[in-house]
């Protein structure tokens, strides 16, 4: 099944990026994200987690992978479900 999704997931993007709708929903979702404050309160606790530990010893990959789990968790509801719209209007309009 997670080879199904893998799948479907790159034909999907492959549609999107032809498209040219890849770059306008990758623009929306950073509004929107900027919008809902999404971006400020990521900030906010990388600056916390740097202040937490010493400053000059943690790397930008060691922070990127503490607050990506994060940042992919605390993205609102709202906007994943105007995205998922997005993307399945997207598709089928293009189908036909």
């Amino acid at each position: 099944m997670d080879s199904e999704k893998r799948l479907l997931r790159s034909v999907i993007d492959e549609r999107l990026v032809k498209s040219g709708e890849k770059d306008k929903l990758k623009e929306y979702l950073r509004l929107r994200l900027i919008e809902s404050g999404w971006r400020d309160n990521l900030k906010m606790q990388c600056k916390e987690i740097i202040r937490s530990k010493d400053p000059s010893s943690i790397t930008i990959d060691e922070l990127i992978s503490e607050m990506l789990p994060k940042a992919r968790a605390s993205v609102p509801d709202n906007i994943r479900v105007e995205m998922f719209t997005r993307i399945r209007k997207h598709l089928q309009e293009s189908d036909g």
